[in-house]
């Protein structure tokens, strides 16, 4: 009889690449000075002045209560609801928005609001790390749709070939992480189209969570589209850590817009959910701010203004790079097959990246615009020496 695997030892299993890699070479070099550290989307500066101003406005209490236990705060959620409806033209209801202790939380409610056991949830890939992971842990089965290299282009002819009677939600990404892309809205209606189809056949509906995160770091003056736009049964998860690059600052939220049926019962199982998961609520001070942070973002500018110095430089050294749209990142072709490697040349030169194979990406690795412009300065000549050393053999 086949022995088997503990849901716990699926989900080792689905982060086990990125366990090795934070464990290992970015442990061992992330925390050096002489390092330029593009792995991930950590702060390579200090923080925005006026977030900190605003946290330090908000946090002397003003009742008893200030630092009770929160929930999803009314003012909380009526400042997110004025930014959603600024932002997409769709009059949002606070009581669709519930607060949470960051996307990733907005992502495992929502996971959890929505599935059954044995529900499939299609996802695209190369995915952010954890999207395999938080499926497992609802009770679902996750169902990988590839989006082809170098364009990484949502189609919604492949999603809807990868749908089954069985299949509870479609999960997208956009702008894209790692790829960079920002998905237009024509695609989305076609994608909607695809999933109302889909939905009518299965003769229950298909829930379209569109995981957000990077929705205000767009370059080149494009428009960033939700599916909420165009598709009833989004639900929109968001995190305020890219924005403000305070990734450690867990605040966010899940919602879904006045069109969507049953909102109702919808904002009673997201609430039971957010129990369930932990209590996957923001602490008090940050929702007592953030009124004050939607007002706030990271210089976007000099993001685009960096991806346009590294960009062409990499490809004047002979690499072959993506343009990315949005996010906060750069994928760029190995040149020798094995990736993990060439990140061990790169490092050999004091360069640490994310290798592909640790986002579904072999033979890629990923650079973060948030390392300053002196890092991007230091790091050209090693790109340009590690190219040399490959080449050598």
């Amino acid at each position: 009889m086949a022995t088997l695997v503990r849901p716990i030892e699926r989900m080792r299993q689905s982060v086990g690449p990125f366990v090795r890699f934070f464990n290992g070479p970015f442990a061992d070099m992330s925390l050096d000075p002489a390092v330029a550290n593009f792995a991930v989307g950590n702060p390579q500066e200090m923080p925005i002045p006026a977030y900190v101003d605003a946290l330090r406005t908000h946090l002397t209490p003003r009742d008893k209560d200030w630092f009770a236990y929160k929930q999803s705060e009314p003012r909380a959620r009526a400042a997110v609801a004025r930014s959603l409806s600024a932002r997409t033209g769709i009059d949002w209801d606070p009581a669709d928005v519930a607060m949470t202790n960051g996307g990733f939380a907005a992502l495992a409610v929502a996971l959890r609001a929505v599935l059954d056991p044995g529900d499939e949830v299609v996802f695209l890939t190369p995915p952010w790390f954890f999207y395999e992971l938080l499926i497992l842990a609802a009770g679902g089965e996750p169902v990988r749709v590839r989006l082809p290299a170098p364009g990484f282009e949502v189609d919604p002819t492949a999603i809807g070939a990868a749908i089954s009677p069985r299949t509870r939600a479609v999960l997208l990404n956009s702008p894209h992480n790692p790829g960079g892309r920002v998905v237009p809205i024509e695609t989305l209606r076609a994608l909607g189209d695809t999933l109302e189809s889909a939905s009518r056949r299965a003769g229950r509906p298909i829930f379209l969570i569109s995981d957000e995160p990077y929705n205000r770091i767009v370059f080149d003056g494009r428009q960033f589209h939700s599916p909420a736009e165009v598709y009833p049964r989004t639900i929109t998860t968001y995190s305020y850590g890219k924005t403000l690059l305070a990734p450690g600052m867990r605040i966010g939220y899940l919602t879904v817009p006045p069109t969507m049926p049953d909102r109702d019962e919808f904002r009673d199982v997201v609430f039971v959910a957010q129990f369930a998961t932990g209590y996957a609520f923001p602490n008090a001070l940050l929702q007592h701010a953030i009124e004050d942070l939607e007002r706030l973002s990271i210089d976007v500018g000099a993001l685009e203004r960096r991806r346009n110095r590294l960009v062409p430089a990499l490809r004047a050294l002979g690499y072959e790079t993506t343009m990315p749209e949005g996010t906060f990142y750069v994928m760029v072709r190995a040149p020798i097959a094995d990736d993990l490697a060439f990140a061990d040349v790169l490092a050999r030169h004091r360069i640490l990246v994310l290798p592909g194979t640790v986002a579904e990406a072999p033979g890629w690795f990923r650079l973060s615009l948030t390392a300053s412009d002196s890092m991007v300065s230091s790091a050209l000549p090693g790109f340009a020496a590690a190219l040399d050393e490959v080449s050598r053999g």
